[in-house]
C-alpha cells in the first residue's frame, strides 16, 4: 500500500524526506507500505529547488508548485491530484519563542487555515501537522486550542504531542509540536496512531559524533568554510566548549559591548560530548553556531547533518539561502520514526509506544492552572467556557 501524499509549506523537504524514507514491509504478508510525493506548494523560490531536486529528482518537476499558498488551487483535483495523506509545517515565525511571538495575529499565524482548507476539500486518510514549541502559548494558549479544535472538526482523531528530537536519533536539542490525524471513520475502525517511544532516550548521538563520523568531503556540497576577524577568532579562543560571548574567561577587551543581553547562542560553541544546541535559521550577530575546537562557525554542510540531512541532499541557493533552509527544516530522522509508526499503525503492525502529549501543557485564559492538550480534546464541549 503506497499513501500518495500532498504537503504545503514544503521548505527544503524534511518531512518529505522522512515520508520517502519510512517504508515498512508487513513481516506476515510481505506488503510493503510507503508514502509518495504527490505535489507540494511553498513561498520560496530556493526551497523549492531544493525539495524538486532531492524529493522530485528533477529540478524542473511541476508538481513542486511555487508561489503564495493563497493562491494555490486548493480542491481543483485536475490541478492538484487526488492524495492519500497530507503534511503541513506551517510557518512557525508567530510561535516561536525567539520570535516576536505575535500568534494567530501574526502575518503567519493564520497560515494553518489552509492546512485545514486541504483537509476539508481531499478528507485525506492521515495528516501530519509540525510547528514549534511555541505555538502551545502563543495566544494565551487559545491559538493552539484553536488549531487543535479545527483539525478536529475536520474529521479527524488527532494525537499532538511535543517530540524531544534527540530522544528520536537527531544529534541536537530540539522540540517540536507533532500533531498526527487519523480520518475519522478509519479511528472508528480501530486504525488507532500511539505515539512512537524514543529510540535514543538513553544515548543521545552526540555533535562531535554527527560532524566528524564520517568524516565530510572537502568538496561534498554545501561545505564552504565561513571567513572571522582576527577578533572575533581570537575570542572563540577563550571560549569553552558549551559556553558563549558571556564566559567570564574572555579578556575585557574582547568582550561584547552590548547591554542586557544574555542569549545563550551568541557566540556559543559546541559541546562535542552533548547533543547541539537547536540548530535555527539565522546567522547573524554571532548566532551561526560554532565549532568546539576550531575558531569558527560550522559551515551549512555541518549544520545539515545536525539536523540529520544525509550529505547527499544538496540545498540549492546562496549560504544565506542555505542556511535558512536548514534552520527552519523539520529533522528527517526524527520524523520518519512517526511516519514508520503511522504506517505500522495502518498496517496493523504493533510497535513501542508511550502516552501522548502528557508533556503539552496550556494556561487556562481565566487563571493559571495547567491542563493538558488530551484533555481539550476529549471535552471539546468545554472550549467556550476555557476561552470565555
Amino acid at each position: 500500500m503506497i499513501f500518495k501524499k500532498g504537503e504545503l509549506f514544503n521548505g527544503p523537504g524534511g518531512l518529505a524526506l522522512a515520508a520517502k524514507n519510512a517504508r515498512i514491509e508487513h513481516p506476515i504478508t510481505g506488503e510493503i507500505w510507503g508514502i509518495e510525493h504527490q505535489w507540494s506548494n511553498d513561498f520560496d523560490s530556493t526551497s523549492c529547488e531544493t525539495y524538486r531536486y532531492n524529493i522530485c529528482g528533477d529540478i524542473e518537476d511541476q508538481t513542486v508548485i511555487c508561489g503564495p499558498v493563497e493562491n494555490l488551487q486548493i480542491g481543483n483535483k485536475e490541478v492538484l491530484g487526488e492524495i492519500d495523506c497530507f503534511a503541513f509545517g506551517f510557518p512557525c515565525n508567530d510561535f516561536s519563542v525567539v520570535g516576536k511571538k505575535h500568534g494567530l495575529d501574526g502575518e503567519y499565524g493564520g497560515l494553518y487555515s489552509y492546512g485545514v482548507k486541504v483537509l476539508k476539500e481531499y478528507q485525506p486518510k492521515f495528516f501530519v501537522a509540525e510547528n514549534v514549541g511555541g505555538l502551545q502559548s502563543a495566544n494565551g494558549g487559545q491559538a493552539f486550542i484553536q488549531i487543535l479544535s479545527e483539525l478536529e472538526e475536520s474529521g479527524y482523531q488527532i494525537t499532538p504531542h511535543l517530540y524531544k528530537f534527540e530522544e528520536y536519533g537527531v544529534p541536537q536539542a530540539r522540540r517540536r509540536i507533532i500533531i498526527v490525524g487519523i480520518r475519522n471513520d478509519l479511528a472508528d475502525k480501530g486504525i488507532k496512531f500511539r505515539v512512537p517511544a524514543p529510540t535514543t532516550a538513553t544515548e543521545f548521538e552526540t555533535a562531535s559524533n554527527a560532524i566528524m563520523n564520517p568524516e565530510i568531503e572537502e568538496d561534498a556540497p554545501n561545505h564552504e568554510y565561513p571567513r572571522h576577524m582576527e577578533r572575533v577568532k581570537k575570542m572563540l579562543s577563550y571560549i569553552p566548549p558549551g559556553e558563549n560571548a558571556w564566559y567570564a574567561g574572555i579578556p575585557e577587551e574582547l568582550r561584547l559591548n552590548v547591554k542586557g543581553a544574555r542569549i545563550s547562542s551568541i557566540y556559543k560553541r559546541l559541546d562535542p560530548d552533548k547533543p547541539a544546541y537547536t540548530v535555527t535559521g539565522s546567522g547573524g550577530g554571532g548566532t551561526h553556531m560554532y565549532h568546539w575546537e576550531e575558531l569558527r562557525a560550522l559551515t551549512n554542510r555541518e549544520r545539515a547533518r545536525l539536523q540529520s540531512f544525509p550529505d547527499d541532499f544538496i540545498f540549492f541557493g546562496n549560504k544565506e539561502a542555505v542556511r535558512k533552509q536548514i534552520g527552519m527544516a523539520v529533522p528527517p530522522r526524527g520524523v520518519q520514526t512517526i511516519f514508520e509508526a503511522i504506517l505500522k499503525t495502518f498496517a496493523g503492525i504493533d510497535y513501542e509506544s508511550v502516552e501522548p502529549a502528557a508533556n503539552l501543557q496550556l494556561e487556562n485564559l481565566k487563571g493559571n492552572q495547567s491542563i493538558h492538550s488530551e484533555d481539550i480534546i476529549s471535552k471539546k464541549n468545554d472550549l467556550a467556557s476555557i476561552l470565555s
